[in-house]
């Protein structure tokens, strides 16, 4: 519900600014600014955030990335584990609290929706080819036009990648963000370009998925893909 800033005050409250800041982790400075950006409205002060976030990660997305963690996960009693690797651009980010929790976020979130690959563009052709003739015979099932076939098609191939692209799955904790949304909000807070570089996830009794790592010999910085037969 909207909530309009403290009147005679010229700005939010320290309570609406409190609140904001539990919500998304954003510092004191920039959420003040995103409420009354808002007009005291939350939610849309949480859409404020999110797109400056989203810009300061596209400004920073070519900045080298070279130092990290390497952080694990482990579940369900030992049944589940996840490795996850997440780099940034300097050791002392990688020692802060915000950036460590990240990447205990992003690995429980890995053990509990289990991701085939970390980003669309990782999603082999032979796995697009198979899905899209599924969802294509699938659609001529119901008798309607090839136009509006294809647009189902696109449809269900979208729903795919949010399925099974890490960086496109809805956070476990949050499922009005994205990973990568998540990961972007955690950059507007470092001030440091961020990247889950590759991932793991082991569950006892199922063969390891782990794809051969001959990309990132090749282009040292680019993620590589973890994808499960």
């Amino acid at each position: 519900m909207a909530t309009a800033p403290e009147s005679g005050k010229g700005g939010p409250s320290a309570q609406l600014v409190k609140e904001l800041r539990d919500r998304t982790g954003a510092g004191f400075a920039d959420c003040r600014a995103a409420l009354v950006e808002a007009a005291g409205d939350i939610e849309q002060a949480i859409n404020v955030l999110r797109k400056k976030g989203q810009a300061a990660a596209a400004k920073k997305a070519q900045r080298a990335t070279s130092e990290g963690l390497v952080s694990c996960y482990i579940h369900a009693g030992g049944k589940i584990g996840v490795l996850v690797e997440i780099n940034c651009e300097s050791d002392f980010v990688a020692r802060t609290d915000d950036f460590q929790r990240l990447c205990h976020d992003v690995a429980m979130h890995i053990a509990a929706l289990d991701p085939r690959f970390l980003r669309r563009e990782d999603v082999t052709q032979e796995t697009l080819d198979r899905e899209r003739d599924i969802y294509k015979d699938q659609a001529k099932q119901t008798g309607k036009p090839e136009n509006v076939i294809e647009k189902i098609v696109n449809g269900k191939m979208e729903k795919f990648y949010e399925e099974n692209c890490l960086y496109e799955q809805h956070f476990i904790k949050d499922e009005g963000t994205t990973v990568k949304e998540l990961v972007d909000q955690a950059i507007s807070k470092v001030g440091e370009n961020i990247a889950i570089r590759r991932f793991s996830r082991f569950k006892v009794g199922e063969m390891d998925g782990a794809a051969p790592a001959a990309a990132a010999s090749e282009e040292p910085d680019a993620p590589v893909p973890v994808a499960k037969p």
